[in-house]
């Protein structure tokens, strides 16, 4: 086991959610609301957490994290923390579980409304130290939520935006791939594909962070060695393990900026009624992403390439579409449900995106569009 300290504290092994006790007790969480969702609660992994808090510390359980988190939900959490005159929270599920947790901690110290703090909206000076400790434990290898300093939340304006601050970061992030042994292989590829996606984006982003490069990648090669093989066996405890912290690594990277899949995938993921997978919208786009940016990034497609263990001189964008289609992943987003009259709406938000300035090629209103319609 390897205690990591780069932007938070990071305990990482099998079994390591058995120590959420001590971690409370180490941060002075004494009364911790406890943030998750109904499918956690479901498979038992909410008792295991709950199990490992031990004498001494007063729990209360939130369970009604949607899909896609929204304000509304947020503030719903935000009366239970109240209620129980929590002074924490420990979060656990996938990255809608911990960017509700974030959120509610932001909110138990701050005033509403939670629009101000969007970073579109200049909202990231405005977030304190004051946000109340959380602990983050992942049952997803995925979003990366439990090291990102972002929490992105579908705000009553139907607007998906993301919240983002340093002081946003989990104190404590718990990751015990031993959660994830039980993740059905539908949702295995799905958050598989948002960490590689991560990885890609980030290491493709322009801004210049040699560290954050060097994480990226080797979270890709850990991701395309292992998620085929965390699919087909979700008992492989190697695989699980590279995929946790092929996840981790992403989010890690995060700091150097997305780009223009998650800044399509943000509205994407906030049309009403048919919420859609996060790390699934990001597999669809991605080849068509990579091919818009193909001339403006230099030799890092290459570089791509090779840290996938793709041959010499191959395609990449083509690459990722074919490891979509033998996931089983939807072959583009009529398959997901969008309707072709949405994209024109969802072209003109990108560019609004706090992703969309990280891209390594610009994109207009008009390219955003043909990327969308390339992965109809």
């Amino acid at each position: 086991m390897a205690t990591i300290s780069y932007l938070t504290t990071i305990q990482f092994d099998y079994g390591i959610v058995k120590t959420a006790g001590a971690e409370c007790q180490r941060l002075g969480i004494a009364r911790p609301l406890v943030v998750t969702d109904t499918g956690i609660r479901a498979t038992g992994l909410l008792d295991r957490l709950l199990g490992s808090l031990g004498d001494g510390i007063s729990h209360a359980v939130y369970d009604g994290t949607p899909p896609n988190p929204t304000e509304a939900a947020v503030l719903n959490a935000l009366d239970a923390y109240r209620a129980h005159k929590a002074d924490g929270i420990v979060a656990i599920g996938g990255g809608s579980s911990l960017d509700l947790g974030k959120a509610v901690a932001l909110l138990a110290t701050h005033p509403a409304p939670l629009v101000q703090y969007a970073a579109v909206e200049g909202g990231a000076a405005r977030i304190t130290a004051a946000v109340a400790p959380l602990i983050a434990i992942p049952t997803t290898a995925g979003t990366g939520s439990e090291v990102g300093r972002g929490s992105v939340i579908v705000l009553g304006d139907g607007r998906k935006l993301g919240l983002l601050s340093p002081h946003l970061l989990p104190r404590v992030a718990l990751c015990d791939p031993e959660l994830t042994l039980g993740l059905p292989s539908g949702l295995t590829a799905a958050t598989g594909m948002d960490a590689m996606a991560h990885c890609i984006e980030t290491f493709l982003s322009p801004l210049v962070n040699p560290p954050a490069e060097a994480i990226a990648l080797d979270g890709l090669a850990k991701a395309s060695a292992c998620i085929e093989r965390a699919m087909r066996d979700g008992q492989d405890r190697e695989a699980r393990w590279n995929m946790m912290m092929a996840a981790m690594e992403g989010a890690m990277a995060f700091q150097k900026g997305l780009g223009a899949v998650h800044a399509l995938s943000h509205p994407l993921g906030a049309l009403p009624g048919l919420k859609l997978h996060h790390g699934t919208l990001n597999a669809v786009l991605l080849p068509a992403v990579l091919r818009f940016n193909a001339p403006s990034v230099g030799d890092k497609m290459q570089r791509l390439a090779a840290t996938m263990g793709l041959p010499q001189g191959a395609d990449v964008a083509q690459a990722i579409a074919g490891l979509n289609a033998r996931l089983g992943l939807p072959a583009g987003l009529q398959a997901m449900g969008v309707s072709r009259q949405a994209l024109t709406g969802i072209a003109e938000a990108a560019p609004k995106d706090h992703c969309h300035g990280t891209n390594p090629r610009k994109a207009s209103v008009a390219e955003y569009l043909q990327i969308l319609e390339a992965s109809y």
